[in-house]
């Protein structure tokens, strides 16, 4: 019997033999490579942090204590050790468990987690909560070392460092972006501070230094010297100037080490910053040797280690289409915040290293750089995925949309996007960017109008221009051009607007009405804004009837202010389905599971049109 068969709870792991650990840990990883190579998911990041989670669940208590995960995607190993081991075959499929924390799945998760450097501050403000209701409960937050480039993990430092209330922030170290420590002397020292008899002993000649004569100026001086040495050494006197107590470096694949260490860090009633050394992927040897590709990944053999070809998508016809516009146009620059390969960027930054950057998890800076650039005679163009473009939204007004600054954003991964659920849907850029005035946004349908109008965005000198495109490849309309507006079926009966992918619902849908006699005008916008107003009311004016299809949130959506200009100047139709993602977080799922729940599949089309039809011809 396994002893992972044994483990349903926090409690038995807690009441593991010590002995027994390593072997738990060997089939926790067991566990993750089997399931993930079936249902897709986050390999690498959960490998590399397996023996850190057991250690947290043999000190705190994640029913009571507070354990923020940052980002959350390595939250995997929390969810098999806190009851949910069982629920693994349907990890991130619609009506599973999610890929992410989720405090309305368990108890034991403390809150949302998807988007990166926001743990700290989120654990500050639970660590307030606990002092002001009067509560006794640890808090900690979980981040890894990618999450320290972008900024608010630094406002939450900060704030957390100054605060004195007692907290733990674990930085889970791959050393992918901090410096390792190294030396026999690093190491040495680093298990002094770790060691109960130190801590002892410091506080003891604090203590006695303050009584006798001249106390306090021996005291300030070896401190001075102390602290000169731990900096040259160490190289961690920045968070302790922030105001943490500093501990480690922390082998992170050694149980007993980890849980030394978190029990001291338990017992400092102070701001605490753990630092722990992991290997990401480790225990599979093609994660490990290649962490970026097996960061997340689709269903792949778990034996050869093989993935799935890739195939294309907007992303990479993105991307290829960047490089020849690179060749022609010198001025053309790339940005994007840690998301080179997913916005199809790679060879861009091969090809051209002096006009590629990434920033890291800094959006907002990446906005404001671009602007900067923008304004200065380089052409900007910023991929970011739209989930994380939201965390930009100031610097999209002040600093592009006020000076209407030529910058291209390359909205990638826009709509639905699947299994990631909610703090990964792009079902808000259409409303945000629409808000913005000067703002022109494309919305392609096909790889091909990708490629027509990103060159179009990028040699337009009229301010600011977005394309916003979904994430994998296009359908069965393969069409290209930069038109505004295509009229793709005529009918008498309906008139139905979409643009993006959504297209290929809406001409299945039409097809399917064309054989119940219900005919329809398609209306596809390849500008969302401006939009074909004019196309648009004509045609409603002789059908009397509007369906418009969306994947966006529905408030601010297209529909909206389609509807509310076509009541204004005096063309109300007589039936108006507005067909969105609603006023709700959509859910984790295949995406095209996703489209039928939320009526976006061309069967649910053509049935709510067909219902809303009074007479069929024959």
């Amino acid at each position: 019997m396994r002893i992972l068969d044994s483990i349903n709870s926090p409690d038995d792991v807690k009441n593991l033999d010590d002995e027994k650990l390593d072997q738990l840990c060997e089939e926790l990883r067991e566990f993750v490579i089997d399931h993930v190579s079936k249902t897709g998911g986050h390999l690498a990041s959960n490998l590399g942090i397996v023996e850190l989670t057991v250690a947290i669940h043999r000190v705190f208590d994640t029913s009571r204590d507070r354990l923020v995960f940052d980002v959350g995607h390595q939250s995997y190993i929390h969810k098999i050790l806190t009851g949910r081991k069982d629920k693994f075959d349907n990890l991130r499929q619609y009506g599973g468990i999610s890929g992410f924390p989720k405090p309305n799945e368990s108890i034991h998760d403390a809150f949302i987690a998807g988007h990166a450097s926001a743990a700290i501050s989120q654990a500050l403000g639970m660590a307030r909560a606990r002092t002001i209701c009067g509560d006794d409960y640890s808090v900690i937050a979980l981040l890894g070392d990618g999450a320290l480039t972008g900024g608010l993990a630094y406002e939450g430092l900060c704030d957390a460092g100054t605060s004195k209330e007692p907290l733990i922030v674990i930085l889970n170290d791959n050393g992918m972006s901090i410096s390792r420590n190294v030396g026999a002397m690093s190491k040495h020292l680093a298990r002094l501070r770790l060691a109960r008899g130190y801590r002892t002993f410091k506080n003891i000649y604090r203590k006695i230094a303050k009584r006798v004569p001249g106390g306090g100026f021996i005291y300030r001086m070896t401190h001075k010297i102390k602290t000169v040495i731990k900096y040259a050494l160490l190289k961690c006197t920045m968070f302790e100037d922030l105001g943490f107590t500093y501990l480690g470096p922390v082998d992170g694949h050694d149980i007993k080490g980890i849980v030394n260490a978190l029990k001291i860090a338990r017992d400092i009633k102070s701001p605490v910053l753990l630092h722990v050394i992991t290997k990401k992927g480790k225990g599979y040897y093609y994660a490990e040797h290649n962490p970026e590709m097996y960061h997340g990944v689709s269903p792949f053999d778990s034996v050869t280690g093989m993935l799935p070809p890739a195939g294309k998508s907007f992303s990479s016809e993105f991307g290829s289409e960047l490089v020849k516009i690179g060749e022609e146009n010198s001025r053309v620059m790339a940005i994007t915040a840690a998301m080179m390969p997913g916005t199809g960027l790679t060879e861009f930054a091969r090809k051209f290293p002096n006009r590629f950057f990434d920033v890291g998890i800094a959006e907002e800076h990446a906005a404001a750089m671009a602007a900067g650039a923008a304004h200065q005679g380089a052409v900007p163009v910023l991929a970011l995925y739209s989930t994380f473009l939201q965390r930009s939204y100031d610097m999209l007004i002040h600093d592009i949309g006020i000076g209407r600054e030529h910058v291209v954003l390359a909205v990638d991964k826009a709509g639905l996007v699947g299994e990631d659920g909610e703090t990964h849907h792009g079902a808000f850029d259409v409303s945000y960017l629409r808000s913005i005035p000067g703002m022109t946004i494309f919305s392609p349908s096909s790889f091909a109008e990708l490629k027509d109008m990103l060159r179009l965005a990028i040699d337009s000198n009229d301010g600011p221009v977005a394309l916003r495109y979904p994430k994998g490849g296009e359908g069965n309309y393969k069409d290209g051009g930069t038109e505004n507006s295509k009229i793709l079926r005529t009918g008498e009966d309906f008139t139905i607007v979409t643009y993006g992918i959504t297209v290929n619902a809406v001409l299945e849908a039409a097809d399917k009405l064309k054989e119940q006699g219900v005919t329809v005008d398609v209306i596809k916008l390849g500008c969302i804004k401006p939009y074909d107003y004019e196309v648009i009311r004509d045609s409603v004016n002789r059908t009397g009837r509007l369906m418009v299809c969306e994947e966006c949130i529905e408030s601010g959506c297209v529909g909206e202010d389609i509807a509310a200009r076509l009541s204004s100047d005096g063309y109300s139709p007589r039936r108006l389905i507005l067909r969105n993602l609603g006023d709700t977080f959509v859910t984790h799922g295949n995406v095209n599971k996703l489209r039928e729940v939320v009526g976006l599949d061309g069967e649910s089309i053509a049935r709510d049109i067909s219902a809303s039809v009074p007479r069929r011809r024959k």
